[in-house]
């Protein structure tokens, strides 16, 4: 049995993997989801969050694990959650197994998130639901308008229930540039679980990231940018099939 640390998304915590943690658990794995510190902070909590702080936060989950004896870990992160996936990759490539890009932000070396969402595409109505708070330290989401953009195919009350959790975001990790190498990062098996309908990442954009870091795996599924909502079961089985033999 496996063990999972899964990173969440922008505006989140852990709890959004709740389904499919709950499913990868009744199979006999060992799944931790921790919300990211500084998340829904004060202005000074949030500016304080980097990172090069959250990827070892995450690479401390996965160590944690392997000190438990659990394993093998697979390491997987959403949108942008990506991002710090990639930081702990390498920051400490030891530390798990294999990493999995949930429809997530996988950029190559030299790109922030913030330069990459330059390149896209205009999303109207994603932009329009973010505004800054804390003197753009931070972002919110307009969560009343939030669900046709996250969650349009999810369960209703499901999505009621996370829009009504979403928090300030710390800016300051979407303007970092990735430091990623072959040698680290790219010594570990990756997994891009792409999600066709999605309105948050298209799936253009997410097929750009593919094209640009070349040598994942690639699952397709027709899901929306909550796929932990509206195919957990298929997820579930994604992050499984992670698992390296």
């Amino acid at each position: 049995m496996a063990g999972f640390v899964l990173i969440h998304g922008s505006w989140h915590g852990g709890w959004c993997f709740d389904p499919v943690a709950e499913i990868l658990r009744a199979r006999g794995h060992t799944v931790v989801a921790p919300t990211l510190p500084g998340m829904g902070g004060t202005a000074e909590e949030v500016a304080a969050v980097t990172l090069d702080g959250w990827g070892d936060f995450a690479a401390q989950h996965c160590r944690e694990l392997k000190a438990q004896g659990v394993g093998p870990v697979v390491l997987g992160g959403h949108s942008r959650g990506g991002l710090v996936v990639s930081t702990a990759a390498e920051s400490d490539p030891t530390a798990m197994d294999a990493i999995v890009y949930i429809c997530a932000m996988m950029l190559p070396a030299g790109m922030s998130r913030a330069e990459f969402k330059e390149t896209e595409g205009p999303n109207p109505a994603f932009d329009a639901i973010i505004s800054k708070v804390h003197g753009g330290v931070a972002t919110v989401i307009d969560a009343a308008n939030a669900a046709p953009v996250f969650a349009q195919i999810s369960p209703p009350d499901l999505v009621e229930a996370a829009m009504a959790r979403l928090m300030a975001e710390p800016h300051s990790p979407r303007s970092q540039k990735i430091a990623v190498t072959p040698e680290r990062w790219g010594s570990l098996p990756r997994t891009y679980v792409e999600c066709t309908l999605d309105r948050t990442i298209p799936i253009e954009s997410q097929r750009r990231m593919i094209a640009m870091s070349p040598g994942a795996k690639v699952v397709t599924l027709e899901a929306d940018h909550s796929p932990y909502l509206s195919r957990p079961q298929d997820l579930a089985d994604a992050l499984e099939a992670a698992i390296p033999a």
